[in-house]
């Protein structure tokens, strides 16, 4: 999200500036009440899940990784070759291997590119206001690319092309996304209150996981498993999955609409919109007040933007790893996706009671802690079989959502009142920074081992560099009531 300031259009529309500098806010084209505003912004996030659990991490990155894009002589010579392995095998596995790193290499380069414009975008658009308009210029760049992606096809004699085809389009689907969500967390002050913020923020967390179980399961028993395959659809030419994709832009453009039509947009201002070095001037003036006023909470956006890409990392490569390297195939994957939604948002109900209980630091640690404990030993497990994966990978997902929602549920105890909007603009704007990390340190493994198994190790050096920055924070203040919150 964009770093905002007081008087932007990140806060409330009552805050809002008013007068010659501004725009009449208009209505929703839809009139709905409060819970039909929150219901059309949770939309939005249920309709992500086609991004999220499709695009990024169960189907098509999944795919592009696995062996339809390998010489299918060779594949054909390494199924020859059977469990005893031999050249042709391990010609298959360097393949997948590099393969995987280049999906590395490319989601790094999106990650990058997103760290260096997200301040820029995120200024000029808060004082530009209108974030509903570019939420929906931005969902409909990312729906097109998510469509385009039907075109990637793995044609012998043009296998490596394809993938990097599917690779450049996945990359700027990720810049496109990304910064959709600048504009979509910025809506959030503007329908909750400082009492519900937490509340609303939840529900469009679990709509975002059931919808991924609702679309996967529509997949799954509609294209990707041969045995049901209601619509006949093969796996010829990856069929199967391009139709896929297909399905999961028009998904997430159906859902995303909703929002364009119930809430009001942010007011436009007729200020001129701040220049590249304006815009880095002014987050670099609102990082150095945070130091002054609160550097705790300033360290803990920063530890948290590290552990929360290690966080992103288990679920973008998970299925990359559970094909690769476990040996899964489409219909496996897909149904692991499914069993791994389904933890990950019971464990982060519970963990929500915990939270509450003993403190959201706690539950994040020892999320943390469990994740290392558990990826090391898939680590280490990475020959035993898909019974291994099973219970390692359903583990981390069940520690990966209490580390998400605890780290948002401390940032609103931290945040000094009358400024929850600014923290998490900030926490958006440094996660972004730092949402190269997995990526990278995923792509180096592989490329130094040579072997896919060693990029989960990557993975983990992000997340214990995360805990490592958060340990040490001593942070048990609690903000007080926001006046200025809305009931």
């Amino acid at each position: 999200m964009s770093h905002p300031s007081v008087g932007t259009a990140t806060t409330p529309p009552t805050a809002a500036a008013t007068g010659a500098d501004a725009q009449p806010v208009r209505h929703g084209l839809l009139r709905t009440g409060r819970i039909g505003q929150v219901a059309a912004w949770a939309a939005w996030d249920w309709g992500s899940a086609a991004f999220n659990a499709v695009i990024t991490t169960f189907v098509f990155t999944r795919w592009l990784t696995s062996d339809a894009f390998v010489d299918p002589a060779l594949v054909a010579a390494a199924d020859a070759e059977g469990a005893g392995g031999g050249a042709a095998t391990d010609a298959v596995a360097a393949v997948l291997a590099t393969h995987s790193a280049w999906l590395g290499w490319g989601l790094t380069g999106a990650g990058a590119l997103i760290a260096l414009v997200a301040p820029v975008v995120g200024a000029r658009a808060d004082a530009a206001g209108r974030h509903l308009r570019r939420l929906g210029r931005l969902t409909a760049v990312t729906v097109v690319l998510c469509a385009a992606m039907v075109l990637v096809r793995p044609v012998p004699g043009a296998l490596g092309a394809n993938v990097l085809l599917g690779l450049t389009l996945l990359a700027l689907a990720n810049v496109a996304f990304e910064l959709a969500s600048v504009h979509y967390n910025a809506l959030l002050p503007t329908i909750a209150s400082g009492r519900t913020l937490g509340r609303v923020s939840g529900l469009g967390w679990g709509a975002g996981y059931l919808g991924g179980i609702v679309l996967l399961l529509v997949l799954f028993v509609g294209f990707i498993n041969p045995e049901v395959g209601w619509f006949g659809v093969g796996d010829e030419g990856g069929l199967d999955v391009r139709v896929s994709v297909l399905v999961a832009a028009g998904w997430f453009g159906l859902f995303a609409t909703p929002v364009m039509l119930a809430l009001p947009d942010s007011p436009a201002s007729t200020t001129p919109r701040p220049g590249v070095v304006a815009s880095y001037r002014s987050l670099a003036r609102d990082v150095t007040a945070l130091w002054r006023e609160a550097h705790g909470t300033l360290l803990f956006l920063l530890a948290s933007a590290v552990y929360r890409d290690g966080l992103a990392g288990v679920f973008t490569f998970g299925a990359v790893i559970a094909s690769g390297t476990f040996g899964f195939d489409a219909s496996q994957v897909v149904l692991f996706a499914i069993a791994a939604n389904v933890v990950a948002g019971l464990s982060t109900v519970l963990a929500g009671f915990l939270d509450d209980r003993v403190g959201p630091k706690a539950v994040i640690v020892a999320s943390l802690v469990g994740l290392l404990v558990t990826g090391v030993s898939l680590f280490v497990l990475h020959d035993a079989g898909q019974g291994a994966f099973w219970v390692g990978g359903l583990a981390l997902c069940a520690f990966v959502g209490p580390a998400q929602s605890s780290s948002r549920s401390l940032l609103a105890r931290l945040a000094p009142a009358g400024r929850t909007s600014e923290m998490f603009g900030l926490y958006a704007t440094t996660g972004r920074a730092a949402s190269f990390l997995a990526p990278l340190a995923f792509s180096v493994a592989v490329t130094v081992s040579g072997s896919q198994h060693w990029g989960i190790l990557g993975i983990m050096v992000v997340l214990l560099g995360g805990l490592v920055a958060l340990l040490p924070l001593r942070l048990g203040a609690r903000s007080q009531p926001d006046p200025d919150a809305r009931a």
